[in-house]
């Protein structure tokens, strides 16, 4: 039989990942982003 998690669903996710990962992350992806849209706008004479 399976267990069940007496913590509130929301407060399980809140604690797993690793905030500080996700935050570099997620501003590497926008800042290569940013570099690719201008370099397109700037071979393709946009």
């Amino acid at each position: 039989m399976a267990e069940k998690h007496m913590a509130d669903p929301a407060e399980i996710m809140r604690a797993t990942g690793h905030p500080e990962l996700e935050y570099a992350a997620g501003w590497t992806i926008a800042g290569l982003v940013t570099i690719g849209t201008i370099v397109a706008a700037w071979v393709f004479a946009i």
